[in-house]
């Protein structure tokens, strides 16, 4: 197995156990660990996505949003979606996240930050209607929340009416239970966290006002009329309204006020009446917020910074290798377990290669344990003082799992030897194409709740699956005389397969899992293709080339992309694989959105920096007029707008050649009306 496929095969298995344990938490009330420990596994993923951001193909980490609302309580759609929070877990990922708000809105001057303690509770928002509390949500999956309201009714410090409010007003907060109130619970509950997801998320309303809960506002959802400028004016108007507000909320600007403001707090954590886990920082500016926006996942203005993680010592008994569903070659330590953070840890990753010979790790070795990241304990460092003298430097293998060598590619963007080795025998390979199948079924794929990774393993060595049509053609019989099933269970995972059939062309071209096509990737594509039988051209040789070479037009979709998309159709073992699951579902043509504006079917390129905006916000809001962006010059192409500083000569010159409208920085603001 490779070692970047030990990092997915891990990687992997952690998203899995996030998965498992957010239905556990959110749908049944049913947690399985501690609080704590499930913090230090989305850490420790974290940090592997941060070190690896290929992982985000497989799974990203942000589109894990709690879980789908339980089918216990009515769901109703968030007028605005509850995203998460990217997460900052040192000094640099902060520098680097006011980098990326500086260049965006590309202003020189610094920018002053709403610093709020992340209250480790329960999120909920709240609507308002001519000032009446109307319903209550729980956050569920981002999109759709649980109806709570009768629950949430019963915290006291939840005003029932704001006559002052505007006509519509959504507020949004997290519920808690402050450390002592759970003292006197604590033997019902595993922890604060967990008391007040219980709490909040049973039938009973007359049971949820026995339990203590509290309330703290941070921010709002849809409102008929805001009147805020700032971030610190709107939780002050909150406060104001009746709402319970955090005391520690302050405004800062500095990276050494962040880490002053940072370490104060963590050092005030344990004298807290309430559980926090980090400090969220917000661009303080109303109109920088939405300027910024958000991506799919997260909002790009605001952070959350993370408190250090725990650290333990262990010894390593063995270094094994993993392979991932790309083929990449992931090497895993093997340690005398650990307790780090409330957690026994048996396995750490060592990333790649590179990283075993920069630390000279070796098998023997005591070393420096990190759960960081959110799941993936990690090797910080190796006590070479207790290094025995019979120690042997570590050989990484030259081949993988399966026996194919394996070998390191040249990445086309950098041009420098990629640090992860792979196999390149894709379905070929055993270890590869289990893989494959478990990122086939996962959530943002084709989302078969009951077959996760484990259920995978075992039917695959059962023989019952060893492509994804497998799936479709399962023989229940034989399942249900395994262990641990039953008619019950077998009949809903037979519905969830069959629910699964139907499926959007972006979720789809996703799920196959071609290397370096990620979620956005694939709504881009999907986005050209627009639907699947266009889609299948990919499968014959002359189509493909004229596919291939359009696609060199598309904004986000490079080089990279193009020759990995070139090889998966290469390889007639894929095409076959590919063909046959597609004769098994139901493909939706994807739907373009046309967002009706000033540059409605207009398609635009940018070249050049801008001075009163980034490039990356005069792209999203050319989109937000209508407009498609486009990655080279070509005759399709309405409008090249080239900025004052450093143009490419080239584009503007072929552009000229293709008497396509050139605009400057200024005619392309008279074009806004900006």
């Amino acid at each position: 197995m490779s070692e970047k496929e030990k990092i997915k095969k891990i990687y992997q298995k952690k998203i899995q156990s996030l998965i498992k344990l957010n239905k556990a938490y959110f749908q049944k009330d049913n947690p399985i660990i501690a609080d704590s420990e499930y913090d230090e596994l989305k850490k420790e993923l974290s940090s592997y996505i941060e070190k690896y951001p290929y992982l985000k193909q497989i799974k990203n980490l942000d589109t894990i949003v709690g879980s789908k609302p339980s089918k216990k309580f009515k769901k109703i759609k968030h007028t605005k979606p509850m995203l998460s929070l990217s997460n900052a877990f040192e000094k640099n990922d902060m520098i680097d996240f006011k980098k990326k708000i500086k260049n965006f809105l590309n202003v020189p001057t610094e920018l002053e930050l709403s610093s709020e303690p992340k209250i480790d509770g329960i999120s909920a928002s709240l609507r308002y209607e001519n000032g009446k509390f109307t319903y209550g949500l729980s956050r569920g999956d981002g999109l759709f929340g649980e109806d709570i309201t009768a629950n949430l009714a019963t915290i006291e410090e939840i005003p029932k009416n704001i006559p002052s409010a505007p006509n519509v007003l959504e507020v949004r907060g997290e519920v808690y239970i402050g450390k002592k109130d759970f003292e006197k619970i604590k033997d019902k509950f595993a922890n604060p966290r967990n008391a007040a997801g219980g709490s909040l998320r049973q039938k009973d309303s007359k049971e949820t006002k026995k339990i203590p809960l509290k309330f703290f506002a941070y921010g709002i959802g849809e409102i008929s009329s805001s009147i805020f400028k700032k971030q610190s004016e709107l939780l002050s108007q909150l406060k104001n309204w009746g709402f319970p507000i955090n005391s520690k909320c302050t405004v800062i600007k500095t990276i050494d006020e962040i880490q002053d403001n940072h370490r104060e707090l963590e050092s005030l954590r344990s004298n807290l009446d309430y559980d926090v886990d980090g400090i969220v920082y917000k661009i303080n500016n109303i109109t920088f917020q939405e300027r910024l926006g958000s991506t799919s996942n997260s909002p790009r203005w605001a952070i959350a910074y993370k408190f250090s993680s725990s650290k333990a010592s262990s010894k390593i008994k063995d270094i094994v290798i993993q392979v991932g569903r790309t083929g990449a070659i992931t090497p895993v330590a093997k340690i005398d377990p650990v307790t780090v953070g409330g957690v026994v840890i048996s396995n750490a990753t060592l990333h790649n290669e590179d990283e075993i010979n920069r630390k000279d790790i070796r098998v023997g070795d005591i070393v420096k344990i990190q759960r960081a990241g959110d799941v993936i304990p990690q090797v910080l460092s190796v006590d070479k003082s207790k290094r025995l003298k019979t120690s042997k430097k570590f050989i990484f293998p030259n081949k993988c799992l399966c026996g194919f060598p394996i070998k390191k590619e040249i990445s086309m963007t950098t041009k420098k030897t990629d640090a992860v080795r792979r196999c390149s025998r894709g379905y070929d390979c055993d270890f590869t194409a289990k893989e494959k199948l478990k990122h086939i079924v996962a959530k943002d794929s084709l989302d078969i709740e009951g077959l996760g990774k484990k259920v995978i393993d075992n039917f695959w060595d059962l023989n019952l699956v060893r492509t994804p049509a497998d799936i479709f053609r399962l023989n229940y019989k034989k399942i249900e005389g395994l262990e641990g099933w039953g008619k019950l269970s077998v009949k809903n995972l037979k519905n969830a397969i069959s629910n699964s059939k139907k499926i959007v062309l972006n979720r789809f071209i996703y799920s196959i899992g071609i290397r370096h096509i990620g979620q956005e990737n694939a709504k881009i594509l999907a986005g050209f293709f627009k639907t699947h039988k266009k889609f299948s051209e990919l499968f014959n040789l002359k189509k493909r080339r004229y596919i291939l070479t359009n696609l060199y037009d598309l904004d986000g979709i490079g080089e990279t992309q193009v020759k990995s998309i070139e090889d998966f159709f290469s390889n007639q073992k894929n095409t076959d694989i590919i063909q046959s699951l597609m004769n098994s579902l139901n493909i939706e043509d994807f739907q373009i959105i046309n967002k009706k504006g000033k540059l409605s079917n207009k398609n635009i390129m940018f070249t050049g920096g801008f001075n009163k905006m980034s490039r990356s916000e005069a792209k999203a809001l050319a989109e937000e007029n209508g407009a498609k962006i486009l990655g080279s010059v070509s005759k399709k192409l309405n409008y090249l707008v080239v900025g004052n500083s450093k143009p490419t000569k080239r584009k503007i010159e072929k552009a000229k050649e293709l008497n396509i409208n050139l605009l400057s920085e200024e005619k392309w603001y008279d074009l806004l009306n900006r």
